[in-house]
């Protein structure tokens, strides 16, 4: 299977293609722009989600459902958001369907014409802020903490499986606060949730600020990020925290009597990610050979592959792997996994080689592997092979069967750090300065986080767009406000920003 891989310096972006299929991550479906997420994707969509949705309940949120239809009148009622998403949305206009009268098929039922459009919810402001207003009349309602785990569609016209998709799957989080200082402190509490989890469970180190006034999101005052960066030197931006201010509240009428007796509207954020994570997942930490998983995000932490060829040696063989991988279970872990157990599997399928098996799980990026054979109990031992180190490098041979699990436990710990370690180390290798625009065009080729001065205009920002395609991907909190001159323009600006280009 590693052999249908493209290599990374041969075609990036058909390695990344390839990963997917091979790993059986997910594939293109019949319905243009859409993908079917194949089971072992999603078991890895499933550990996002349990660990997003456990952070998001310590910080005190709860989950709701609100609908899939939109009236377009809700979509239009707020200005910037309506243009920043008009161009994306799918449109409901008939509610049945008839044969064709003229000939063969189906056709919407002229009778069936609907009063007002629906729009599939490219996002859920409108909706939920409408629905808002009927719960909240009192700043004893307040705060509203909500988040919503759903699918949503986005008409893409250009798509990559997991990357850009035009229906995907997301978490989208809503809230309402009686003060502009409550829902700005849940702004950076939201995205520093992302940080942590981004950091912690995927092991890809990410910049945390906020968007230039170009790039935030339709409708918000201003928009926080996290920006990844993956192997290729390109972009991702991986989670997103908005303060709405009272635009919304103001486009549905959403008031409160405050602690004065007086009506006022209420202040908002949104915050949400997406099936987009699992494309940053694998391009943050896989190889040439296939998908390489940071153990808490991984859906099988271990494989067993029994070796033999008599039925005897099968007999003990098998014996040994379902022992070892019963301790492997009880090990200690379940709270540093999010309070889930290790996942262990014995692969004892019959009609495949070993070595075939050491190839899928390696394609499939299991963190640790376990070789046993009738040579290995002889001795009382195995092999063990962590998946993020290269060949002979990641075995160990003839670790004792008694105290294996307990090996692979710190196995499992160890590899969490090497691949956050490793990913930080690349990526802040390709951060530097610029400080000129002509260098600057020549160094994007090659990839890279640029740090820039910026005049602060839209009109620089467009013309670095148009000219290089890269993006100003974030003002990053940790980055000294040193003030300079624009590398475009020359004039005054008050510090460097992020750019990059970006998927």
């Amino acid at each position: 299977m590693a052999d249908k891989i493209t290599p990374r310096a041969t075609d990036y972006s058909k390695w990344y293609l390839d990963i997917v299929k091979n790993a059986e991550l997910a594939e293109n479906s019949d319905v243009r722009g859409c993908m079917v997420i194949k089971p072992y994707g999603y078991g890895i969509w499933e550990k996002m989600q349990r660990g997003l949705d456990r952070l998001f309940k310590d910080t005190g949120h709860v989950n709701a459902y609100f609908p899939l239809f939109i009236p377009k009148s809700y979509l239009e009622k707020e200005a910037d958001h309506v243009e920043g998403f008009a161009k994306e949305c799918a449109l409901v206009t008939h509610s049945r369907l008839i044969p064709n009268p003229n000939g063969k098929g189906l056709i919407p039922d002229p009778e069936s014409k609907l009063e007002e459009e629906l729009v599939i919810r490219p996002t859920s402001e409108t909706i939920i802020w409408k629905t808002y207003k009927n719960w909240i009349q009192s700043y004893r309602d307040l705060p509203l903490l909500i988040n919503q785990w759903a699918n949503v569609v986005r008409w893409e016209m250009r798509t990559r499986l997991f990357l850009r998709t035009a229906e995907f799957l997301w978490q989208e989080g809503h809230t309402a606060h009686a003060t502009q200082a409550e829902a700005e402190e849940e702004t950076h509490k939201m995205v520093d949730v992302y940080r942590q989890f981004a950091e912690d469970w995927m092991a890809m180190p990410v910049l945390v600020g906020p968007k230039s006034e170009g790039q935030k999101f339709p409708g918000a005052v201003y928009t926080l990020c996290i920006e990844a960066m993956m192997q290729d030197k390109k972009a991702l931006q991986a989670g997103t925290s908005h303060f709405l201010g009272q635009n919304f509240a103001r486009a549905f009428d959403c008031t409160f009597q405050n602690q004065q007796g007086q009506r006022e509207f209420a202040w908002a954020t949104s915050w949400g990610v997406s099936t987009r994570l699992i494309g940053g997942l694998i391009m943050t930490h896989s190889d040439d050979q296939g998908l390489v998983l940071p153990p808490r995000l991984a859906p099988i932490h271990v494989v067993i592959v029994p070796i033999y060829k008599t039925d005897a040696e099968k007999t003990a063989v098998l014996e040994a792997a379902h022992k070892l991988a019963a301790s492997v279970r009880e090990l200690p872990l379940r709270e540093w996994l999010n309070y889930e157990p290790v996942v262990a599997k014995v692969d004892d399928r019959e009609n495949y080689q070993p070595g075939f098996k050491f190839n899928e799980w390696e394609v499939k990026g299991v963190p640790v592997r376990v070789e046993l054979g009738p040579k290995d109990l002889q001795k009382g031992a195995c092999v063990l092979a962590r998946r993020d180190l290269p060949g002979k490098e990641s075995k160990e041979f003839g670790v004792p069967l008694e105290s294996a699990a307990s090996r692979i436990g710190e196995l499992l710990r160890a590899m969490q750090t090497a691949l956050y370690d490793r990913a930080k180390t690349y990526r802040d290798a390709a951060i530097q300065p610029c400080d000129s625009y002509a260098e600057f065009k020549e160094k994007i080729e090659e990839g890279g986080f640029y740090l820039c001065h910026w005049d602060g205009t839209p009109e620089t920002e467009h013309k670095i767009q148009e000219e290089t395609k890269a993006t100003i991907r974030c003002i990053p909190f940790n980055l000294p406000r040193e003030p300079g001159k624009c590398m475009v323009t020359g004039a005054a600006s008050t510090g460097r920003v992020v750019l990059a280009r970006a998927y």
